[in-house]
């Protein structure tokens, strides 16, 4: 996108909200760097350069607008479109993988040197690796620097930084502003104010590109909840997070231009990755206009696209969590997948505390669920040796799964399993590993919505259809699922907890 001048020239002297995140706009005349929908003045043309990432500005000597804080935009949804090295490594590094595990530690998950690392960042994004962490690390110190009350060493500490002089040369150079001029500035506008505090938790604001359909995001999300794990209350999906440093309990709530989120962490160094998890789960680097303009050259799928446009998938924040529950959910009802999986919780998942509601437990680790009794599952004799045959693979490292997961090597592996056919294959690749174009052409809601609407119903038919909705097959499976009147398509009524 970046690289099309015309395109982007355009995107800015319209104030195109659009292409946040996309590219960025650095003015050379000011020496600092906007989001395409900067509410200032567009500059000059010829003072305007374009940039893929908020890094690669400030490495080049820019400094984020004090108008439209372009730090904060949306994600890029590049990186969730692609399975290739470089997005993969944008996955890691939002993840917190550079943090925690430095470059050789990022390298080592994708499979390349360091130096192929650095290479293929810099190319595409105009930064390495260790630049991409510093600007996260810069966003989440903003963030809890104008929506939280925490001291500033706190802070520093939270965003990952090694050192409160790092922290506050950091701030300085991107912000031109001090941690406390931030700060007071925050105070004087008013942001993050009026959400009642709640102590020990953080507060903050998730932004995303509109439209965003919540129905059967959070409808999804509540209707196949586990007791223990997941709830919905006070009109908010809340969960329980395992997390590198300990654990956490989120809520999330839907806003009309942002996700109200509200995070308990038993470790602040865990932050920047809930955050992350939370976004991914959510999908809320998606580009709606991309997804829904290509769905809508169908002519039978266009209206479905018009009636509630913005639709998301509704994804997990543990990729080994949900390929249990997938084994768990084969050939049942959600209610009785929740029955199954909330066995486990109790048996095997790690106690947690939450003051806040009724949340009790982490999801068993594959660790945890690798010496389990096969006898002891109500369940099939085969969906037994399924489920046991997993676990044992997510434990062993035979079977990596993550947000940095090659799309098709996972498929294979996951085939290679017993008891894992299409559906199931298919419905991991598209919540658990994020791949948008993920179809599910043998599922009974797909092919029941598919004849409704006049489309193909039997699965090869449809996947031939199917062609012309690439890369977004995913998203057609949630346009085509909320045909239905199932509760996954739909907001819970109740505000209280859940019953």
């Amino acid at each position: 996108m970046y690289t099309d001048t015309d395109r982007c020239v355009r995107a800015v002297q319209s104030k195109d909200a659009r292409f946040d995140g996309w590219f960025f706009t650095a003015v050379r005349t000011t020496g600092i760097y906007c989001r395409p929908s900067c509410p200032a003045v567009p500059p000059k043309v010829e003072n305007m350069s374009f940039l893929p990432s908020a890094a690669a500005c400030q490495q080049a000597g820019y400094r984020a607008c004090k108008r439209c804080r372009p730090d904060t935009s949306p994600g890029s949804p590049e990186w969730n479109a692609r399975a290739d090295a470089v997005a993969r490594a944008m996955r890691l590094i939002q993840d917190g993988v550079v943090d925690r595990e430095g470059v050789p530690g990022l390298a080592l998950r994708l499979g390349y040197s360091t130096r192929q690392v650095e290479r293929q960042l810099n190319a595409e994004l105009g930064a390495g690796p260790l630049a991409l962490a510093r600007a996260q690390r810069a966003q989440t110190a903003r963030l809890l620097i104008e929506t939280s009350e925490l001291p500033m060493g706190d802070v520093a500490f939270a965003a990952g930084f090694s050192s409160i002089r790092n922290f506050n040369e950091t701030v300085r150079e991107v912000f031109a502003l001090t941690p406390g001029e931030l700060r007071l500035r925050a105070g004087r506008r008013g942001t993050g104010r009026g959400e009642p505090r709640i102590p020990g938790t953080i507060g903050l604001r998730l932004p995303y590109r509109a439209p965003l359909n919540p129905d059967n995001l959070f409808g999804h999300l509540a209707a196949t909840a586990v007791p223990g794990v997941e709830e919905w209350r006070d009109g908010a999906y809340r969960r329980t997070l395992r997390l590198p440093y300990g654990s956490g309990v989120v809520a999330l709530t839907p806003g009309p231009d942002h996700i109200g989120c509200r995070l308990a962490l038993t470790d602040l160094r865990d932050l920047t990755i809930a955050i992350s998890r939370c976004r991914w789960m959510l999908d809320l680097d998606a580009d709606p206009e991309a997804v829904d303009g290509q769905l809508r050259t169908d002519p039978l799928l266009a209206p479905l696209v018009d009636k509630a446009p913005g639709r998301r998938v509704p994804r997990t924040v543990d990729a080994a969590e949900f390929a249990v529950r997938a084994v768990l959910g084969q050939q049942v009802s959600t209610a009785a997948a929740r029955t199954h999986a909330a066995r486990l919780v109790a048996a095997y998942g790690e106690p947690v505390e939450d003051p806040q509601g009724g949340l009790t437990h982490l999801f068993p680790s594959p660790a945890a669920l690798a010496g389990i009794d096969p006898e002891s599952l109500s369940m099939p004799r085969s969906r037994r040796t399924t489920l046991t045959t997993l676990v044992t693979a997510l434990a062993d490292g035979a079977l990596p799964l993550g947000i940095d997961s090659d799309w098709e090597a996972a498929r294979a592996r996951l085939s290679a399993l017993p008891g894992f056919g299409p559906w199931t294959t298919g419905v991991i690749a598209m919540r658990a590993l994020g791949d948008p174009d993920a179809f599910l052409p043998s599922d009974l809601g797909v092919r029941k919505a598919a004849r409704a609407l006049g489309l193909p119903s039997t699965p090869a038919a449809l996947t031939a259809r199917a062609a012309g909705w690439r890369p977004w097959r995913a998203y057609a499976v949630q346009y085509l699922w909320a045909t239905d009147d199932h509760p996954i398509n739909h907001l819970p009524v109740a505000q209280g907890a859940p019953s």
